[in-house]
């Protein structure tokens, strides 16, 4: 089967595999949030930074090698993957350690166990990461698909029997922890493939070499993301967390499902024509206008229907988490662009420079984070939106060097797509919000979401004749 034929089917199972499993979660999440209180998420994203420090740290950044080296021996897997339960194990046991430092720094003391507990994750998820490599460097997203959704549904299963049980801000550990364990487990009893025992020094340099500038990249990702948590946990309540990190994964849900189907195969797909600068510019363009023109109208459906959706989806409760939601979900338009121009870098083998930019982008969004903390948490949210949109053109100025493509350009032909974007919602805005007409929840969402599509399509069909020229590529092939 051809490379350009096996990306055709892994964008179908990718799809399926990421949109079944982030359903689940999205319900499984829904029910939870109905069942606890913004408290026990609160807690939850208090503790969200050290488990994603300690999961960055534990990869090191090896299996993106594994996925963008062109050839893989068994040596190559079993040698990061004795590295990656090494140095889970120890990372955990680090994790163990500050625990209760965790706890005081944010005086609640339920952290020390809760920690100590989700930190666990590490351990489970060394036992499968490297299949995980194996998949998407071979765009195998079918066996992916049929291994992970048990685990996904065994984990849903969990977390919600136990919240209903009376467990609290446990059911959310127990969700995590018993989806990770099962997965792994199912790996290992039904998938054939399993890495060796052996540990090559060459081999581990080799990856480690690639490896370890992008885990530091992720690292300082990790650390300025979850620093807005960090703030508002230790100057506001954890009820105030919780509704941040509420509404900033349910405005990461849609974008993210997008951007992750095609992320798993336009990686390995760009690595493919890596040495094509031509071809890799026209994949790249091609992608974007794709995902942006999706992306951009999601998320100003959503800034629309924000108070309805979580008046109807999660309670009443919940409706102090919409203004933050709105303004998260203008940042979400831009995310894919500086997605896939980070992916530039990294087929290009120039982890390097990815380091270098993200230190850039990161002192950029501490000084702004600080100057804005004196403010409180809405110039806190708007700050990291601000941000986010500068930082995607950033990485265009670095990336656009290596394939023709010029930071101005790009900033041309994205904002042309997002412009055409935005003339559905002040047409709604107008006719709806400005002239105060009420609805019910249902309605209102029904409404401005078969409204904003109705004026889009013909938009699109009318002023993005790129677009249209991919569409009807792809429908012909």
């Amino acid at each position: 089967m051809g490379f350009v034929s096996q990306a055709k089917k892994g964008v179908v199972w990718t799809f399926l595999q990421q949109f079944s499993i982030q359903l689940i979660n999205f319900v499984v999440q829904i029910v939870l949030a109905r069942i606890l209180v913004p408290s026990d998420f609160g807690l939850i994203a208090m503790i969200t930074i050290f488990i994603a420090i300690g999961q960055s740290l534990s990869d090191s950044g090896m299996t993106s090698s594994l996925i963008r080296n062109n050839e893989n021996t068994e040596g190559d897997y079993g040698t990061v993957f004795i590295t990656n339960l090494g140095v889970s194990i120890i990372v955990y046991c680090i994790v163990y350690l500050i625990a209760p430092l965790v706890a005081l720094f944010y005086k609640q003391e339920i952290l020390t166990q809760l920690l100590r507990v989700f930190g666990l994750v590490f351990i489970f998820s060394s036992f499968y990461v490297v299949q995980l490599a194996k998949f998407t460097k071979e765009l195998n997203f079918k066996s992916q698909f049929t291994y992970q959704v048990p685990s996904v549904v065994i984990g849903a299963i969990t977390g919600i029997v136990m919240a209903k049980q009376g467990y609290g801000v446990w059911s959310l550990v127990g969700l995590n922890l018993a989806q990770a364990s099962s997965f792994g487990l199912i790996l290992w009893i039904f998938y054939k493939w399993k890495p060796k025992w052996n540990f090559d020094k060459k081999v581990f340099r080799n990856h480690f070499d690639y490896g370890y500038k992008l885990t530091l990249s992720g690292l300082l990702n990790t650390i300025y993301l979850n620093l807005y948590r960090i703030l508002i946990g230790k100057k506001f309540s954890p009820a105030s967390v919780g509704f941040f990190t509420q509404a900033d994964s349910l405005r990461l849900f849609p974008v993210n499902q997008l951007s992750a189907v095609l992320n798993k195969v336009t990686f390995p797909l760009f690595a493919s024509i890596q040495n094509d600068d031509v071809k890799l510019r026209e994949a790249y363009k091609s992608a974007l206008r794709l995902v942006l023109s999706l992306t951009s109208a999601m998320m100003l459906i959503l800034v629309l229907i924000a108070e309805p959706l979580f008046r109807m989806v999660y309670g009443d409760k919940w409706l102090p988490s919409v203004p933050y939601f709105q303004i998260l979900c203008i940042a979400s338009i831009f995310l894919p662009i500086g997605t896939y121009n980070l992916n530039i870098l990294k087929v290009k083998g120039r982890s390097d420079l990815f380091l270098k930019v993200e230190i850039i982008k990161k002192i950029i969004g501490v000084v702004s984070l600080i100057i804005c903390i004196p403010f409180g948490i809405t110039a806190i949210v708007w700050s990291l939106c601000l941000t986010n949109i500068f930082f995607a053109y950033l990485n265009g100025y670095f990336s656009g060097k290596f394939i023709d493509y010029s930071v101005i350009e790009q900033l041309k032909n994205s904002l042309s797509i997002i412009l055409i974007s935005t003339i559905p919602y002040i047409i709604i805005q107008l006719i709806i919000h400005y002239n105060y007409i009420a609805l019910q929840d249902s309605i209102s969402i029904i409404l401005q979401g078969g409204m904003y599509v109705l004026i889009y399509l013909p938009l699109v069909f009318l002023f993005n004749k790129p677009l249209m020229r991919d569409i009807k590529l792809v429908l012909k092939r």
